[in-house]
């Protein structure tokens, strides 16, 4: 299982449209992608689950992948979330 924490900047924090494109990058890897804030953890590959968890901006997330692929889900979404959030 690979895991890393990010915090976010955008000062909108995790708003619709980079949910989804998260959502989007998630669901094309094999693998299990979870994303946890504040001792809540949900489905990375559902948009819903994580416009519940509610993030604004200086919020930390850790986002957790174990399967097929995690090494190069984990680099991915981390690359992802530095140029998006």
């Amino acid at each position: 299982m690979k895991e890393f924490t990010y915090t976010i900047t955008d000062p909108e924090g995790i708003h619709a449209r980079p949910a989804g494109q998260f959502v989007k990058a998630c669901a094309s890897y094999p693998c299990d992608i979870k994303i946890a804030k504040d001792g809540k953890e949900v489905n990375a590959k559902g948009i819903l689950g994580i416009m519940s968890l509610g993030v604004k901006q200086g919020q930390e997330i850790t986002v957790k992948v174990s399967g097929d692929k995690e090494d190069e889900a984990a680099a991915e979404l981390e690359a992802f979330l530095k140029a998006n959030l």
